[in-house]
């Protein structure tokens, strides 16, 4: 299963708040032989953050010529901010036999089938969008506001689903992660 000797790109795509970075957590965990792909970013490093870990952090004219040269397999503009996935970092883990998480957004993986067709796409459901709000609030760290906005983009995000290779729902984290451990 997650052992083979050839490595694969595995997407995992989800409405903010379904619990992606948790099972990505969990999965790491207990596979550490799995890596995270580290996205490149022009925003600034919160505190705490490192370069090379957290995210590679570069300017908006490295990001704008790593786009020209083709050097992502994805990227989007967020919040005035963009965001992508270096492309020579993933194929060069994945032509090493290694396997590699990409937690990404809805457009993101709409670009990585286009991209890299031979990625795995998971796409993860909330169990009803009332639990997904429950979830929101209970992070406590959005308004009323941007929660309403996360919701009304969850429902966009959702009926995209079918778009995917597999879709799981996130009930219960162990069934989850059970259920996403037989996919690759």
């Amino acid at each position: 299963m997650i052992d083979s000797k050839t490595g694969q790109l595995i997407v995992i795509t989800g409405p903010s708040g379904v619990g992606k970075g948790t099972i990505i957590r969990s999965l790491l965990q207990k596979y550490p032989q799995l890596h995270l792909s580290v996205s490149v970013t022009t925003r600034s490093p919160r505190p705490g953050e490192v370069h090379g870990k957290d995210y590679f952090f570069v300017t908006r004219d490295r990001f704008q010529q790593m786009v020209q040269q083709q050097e992502l397999l994805e990227w989007a503009e967020f919040a005035g901010n963009f965001y992508g996935t270096p492309r020579l970092a993933v194929q060069d883990k994945i032509q090493q036999g290694e396997n590699v998480l990409l937690e990404i957004e809805l457009e993101g993986a709409r670009q990585i089938s286009q991209t890299f067709p031979q990625a795995l796409r998971i796409f993860i459901l909330p169990p009803s969008l009332q639990e997904l709000e429950n979830r929101l609030r209970n992070r406590a760290t959005d308004s009323q506001e941007a929660i309403a906005r996360r919701i009304q983009r969850a429902k966009t995000e959702i009926a995209a689903a079918g778009e995917f290779h597999h879709t799981l729902i996130n009930d219960n984290l162990d069934r989850a992660l059970a259920e996403l451990e037989t996919l690759f």
